[in-house]
């Protein structure tokens, strides 16, 4: 059973040396050069004790958050809005395989809450292992074709992980498939967060029937599968508690998801008996996620970064970027973290980017721009970053791209 916030039981040996060991092992990456260390910190704790996970969460009021989009920004704004109730332990970075997790709940001893962001694979092994107090499930659409499992097969997978599940799983109404993979549970809550991506959702994950679709809501006509009545929502910037009232979103955070992500996350803020009022009030400090939406200088130009990794990101990202004639970058790889196969920039409606001028970088500058072309739109292809801001017309640079090109791209800037 999970112990009591506050009153971590002492680490045995084992525990104990396995935590030393991992940080030992992350220092030394670190002095190399070679990032921040906690995936491989957590690998070698793990391998000295299997069982540390469950270990050093046992104290902790654990919440997870997955997702396909959205759950890194998700983690960070549950981690601020339960800052008011207690200190909090999280995977900030995104670190959410059970090496990176187990590197992080390792650094939080003294922590009332663990808000850990957890990679879709990985969902129900890790709830069994740290008994979560409250689960936060965002979306699933088709990402890393390569690795994945198909979003129908993911959904059944969380649906028999979390089948009695102690938690208050706090989930998306507007999305089928969430819904299918909540249903277990014995405890949901509903948050109208939205879908704008719905491509992965025409067809019932109950039955494989065909999903109707009218205006917000959805229902299988052969099975009856549907939307359930949500009891909190998303209406444009505010977020409407069980009780009608509504809440005003403060976020410095752009877009309509990044309001979508609020309202989930002052949903799971209630559950520890944050009032909404006060958990959307600390979401504000947020500017920036892992570098995601910061604005940096770079050859006396500015650039906002931006993440997107597989079609419904790409769709979210085209509707907060600034208008044309704005400047865009886009970057991409099919490195390991990545997923290798490019397939997907086929599923992306690359002509909302019409009148930009548009910059290509990245290892698969070459798929990209034959996507571009088949298109109809205007691009250049560049060899780096510096190329395309040099060809940049001028004003403010949205860069676009996807997770390792995403690095690459911040190391260069100096972010």
């Amino acid at each position: 059973m999970a112990g009591h916030p506050g009153n971590a039981e002492p680490l045995s040996p084992r525990a104990k040396l396995a935590v030393t060991a991992g940080k030992a092992a992350a220092a030394v990456s670190r002095a190399a050069g070679r990032g921040s260390g906690s995936v491989i910190g957590g690998r070698v704790a793990l391998k000295l004790d299997p069982d540390l996970l469950g270990r050093l969460a046992q104290h902790l009021d654990v919440i997870l958050v997955s997702a396909t989009n959205g759950k890194t920004t998700t983690t960070r704004l549950i981690a601020e809005a339960l800052r008011a109730s207690g200190p909090v332990v999280s995977n900030a970075l995104g670190a959410n395989m059970p090496a990176g997790i187990t590197s992080a709940l390792a650094g939080g001893s003294d922590a009332k809450y663990g808000v850990i962001e957890v990679d879709e694979k990985y969902l129900a092994g890790v709830a069994r292992d740290v008994e979560p107090k409250a689960i936060a499930l965002l979306n699933l659409s088709r990402d890393q074709l390569d690795r994945a499992a198909e979003t129908r097969m993911l959904a059944e997978k969380w649906r028999e992980g979390l089948s009695g599940t102690k938690a208050v799983v706090v989930a998306n109404a507007d999305d089928p498939l969430i819904v299918w993979a909540a249903s277990s549970s014995a405890n949901v809550v509903w948050v109208a967060a939205g879908q704008e991506w719905k491509d992965d959702a025409w067809s019932c994950p109950a039955c494989g029937g065909v999903m109707q679709r009218p205006g917000d809501d959805w229902f299988c006509g052969e099975c009856g599968f549907r939307r359930p009545a949500p009891s909190w929502a998303l209406s444009g910037d505010y977020v409407l508690d069980p009780h009608g009232s509504a809440w005003p979103i403060h976020l410095q955070l752009p877009g309509r998801a990044n309001k979508a992500n609020a309202a989930t996350s002052a949903a799971v803020a209630a559950v520890f008996g944050v009032p909404p009022q006060v958990a959307l009030e600390r979401m504000y400090q947020v500017q920036a996620v892992a570098g995601r939406y910061d604005v940096v200088n770079f050859q006396d130009r500015e650039l906002r970064l931006l993440l997107a990794k597989n079609p419904a990101g790409w769709l979210e990202t085209f509707s907060l970027i600034d208008p044309p004639p704005t400047p865009v970058i886009l970057s991409v790889n099919a490195r390991g973290a990545d997923g290798t196969d490019t397939s997907w920039l086929w599923d992306v409606d690359y002509t909302r980017l019409a009148g930009h001028p548009i910059f290509v970088i990245g290892d698969r500058r070459l798929d990209l721009a034959v996507r571009l072309e088949v298109a109809g739109l205007d691009f250049r292809v560049c060899e780096t970053v510096d190329e395309a801001v040099q060809l940049a017309p001028p004003g403010r640079i949205e860069l676009i791209a996807n997770y390792t090109a995403f690095q690459d791209v911040r190391r260069r800037v100096g972010n």
